[in-house]
């Protein structure tokens, strides 16, 4: 019996050795690492995580002592728990796409077992879900904190999503605010915003002014709001609530058609995590780190750079 045990300890490792090989030597997928040695993407994944715990992967990151400086400088400005800087990439999507994925790791290496965690809507909030949900070894269970359920479902590339979302069964924007306090009695509706609150941490991202704004594609504001809100000393929203460079709200047309937690809700939780990055954002990521909301930001190099230009 305890030969048998010991052979199925060393074949195990041997395979986590060759996936681990595959994995980060070779660039294979995960999906052509599953067909090349015969088993299903699940366990591959399973396998990869179970390989950087026991230390069969080590990550050696090289001390930077630009972005630790500088992570430093932002969250003893804005008082904050923690900053976390990633390398700057170029273009929109790449560098929604790295942020998402530091993101992921970072969340994932802190999230309590069985927590719930709170997610905002967002490019990048979309992105950081999925890839929590397609590498975790474990089920996460996420609470949406807007309606609009479409904003928290798997993207067309997730072969896996490990996620058990408990999502608001409401648009995000209705049509009259009658409507917003009448759904927001129903029982589904009230259970999930209850949940909020409970959760160990939240998942949002920051939106800027530009017409390449979520809120301007997913047609909840129209570019002429927009124009009007910066008139007003809008620079950007959390969770579509519009903010000043300073943190003040500013009223929007939309703000009693909306089915989302209010900020001040938010201001309660502990550990807010903010990811976002981009220089037409600096402005609504400063407007956000002075209400006060977050607790953790994540960001690149060039949006911190010019974070602590602008703040200072």
């Amino acid at each position: 019996m305890a030969d048998t045990e010991n052979r199925h300890t060393v074949f195990e490792e041997d395979l986590m050795s060759k996936i681990a090989w595959y994995y980060y030597i070779d660039n294979l997928t995960q999906q052509q690492i599953a067909d090349l040695v015969g088993i299903p993407r699940l366990r591959v994944i399973k396998l990869l995580e179970k390989a950087r715990q026991c230390g069969i992967i080590q990550f050696k990151i090289a001390e930077n002592n630009a972005h630790i400086a500088m992570e430093n400088t932002i969250a003893k400005r804005f008082g904050l728990k923690d900053v976390f800087i990633v390398p700057s990439a170029a273009g929109l999507e790449n560098r929604n796409e790295a942020l998402a994925q530091a993101a992921a790791i970072y969340i994932a290496n802190r999230m309590p077992d069985n927590a719930f965690i709170n997610m905002g809507y967002g490019d990048t909030t979309c992105r950081v879900l999925n890839h929590l949900a397609n590498n975790s070894s474990t089920r996460i269970s996420v609470v949406s904190l807007t309606g609009g359920v479409s904003y928290y479902l798997p993207n067309t590339f997730s072969h896996v999503f490990n996620a058990r979302l408990y999502l608001t069964p409401a648009p995000f924007v209705m049509s009259t605010p009658e409507m917003v306090k009448a759904i927001n009695n129903e029982p589904a509706v009230r259970e999930i915003a209850e949940m909020v609150p409970l959760s160990a941490m939240s998942i949002i991202g920051i939106g800027g002014m530009s017409e390449n704004a979520t809120t301007v594609r997913t047609g909840m504001v129209t570019a002429r709001d927009l124009r009007y809100l910066s008139m007003q000393g809008a620079v950007g929203d959390v969770l579509c609530h519009f903010l000043d460079i300073n943190g003040h709200p500013v009223e929007s047309p939309i703000d009693d058609r909306l089915i989302t937690t209010p900020l001040e809700t938010l201001a309660k939780q502990n550990n807010v995590i903010g990811v976002a990055g981009g220089e037409n954002k600096v402005n609504a990521i400063i407007g956000a780190l002075n209400a006060n909301i977050l607790d953790i930001l994540i960001t690149d190099q060039d949006t911190a750079e010019l974070i602590i230009k602008k703040s200072g």
